[in-house]
């Protein structure tokens, strides 16, 4: 499925529940909330995108603790993990997918390579997580980031 299906079929089945979702975005900076929002009556079934792309943007709109961030960084599973409860926590919605990764081409390092990301996602089941490193530049990354990020909660949903 390419995006553009991905995102109708998440939309047909989040509107078959009455449900909305939420993104928390990092390294993905919007691109999520961008995809859903392409869709013409999205607002049905996506309430919110979060762009949190500092550590304090983290804190201070989904609640991640700044003593996890400091603790594991930014990239890394509990805050992936942490953005996707506090996405839903501080939204309207039942369901909600994070992303935080290194999108490069600078900021990568031995444990953390360029193309590293985690991912969260939050449904009323519980909360999953997920690693990736994708290759390619900057964009590649992200757009790999997004496809992956909304298949995912799309998997999900019971």
């Amino acid at each position: 499925m390419d995006l553009t299906d991905v995102v109708t079929e998440l939309a047909t089945r989040l509107r078959e529940r009455g449900w909305q979702m939420a993104s928390a975005e990092s390294c993905t900076g919007g691109l999520i909330a961008a995809a859903c929002t392409e869709l013409s009556g999205s607002s049905d079934w996506f309430d919110r995108g979060f762009v949190t792309y500092s550590n304090a943007a983290k804190t201070d709109s989904l609640g991640v603790p700044a003593a996890l961030i400091d603790a594991h960084g930014a990239v890394s599973e509990p805050v992936a993990r942490a953005m996707a409860s506090g996405a839903v926590a501080h939204s309207a919605a039942r369901c909600a997918l994070a992303v935080t990764g290194v999108a490069g081409p600078t900021g990568g390092s031995a444990d953390k390579p360029v193309g590293t990301v985690w991912f969260g996602w939050s449904t009323p089941a519980g909360v999953a997580t997920e690693h990736r490193r994708f290759d390619g530049d900057r964009a590649a990354v992200r757009a790999q980031a997004v496809r992956h990020a909304l298949a995912g909660l799309l998997q999900r949903l019971p």
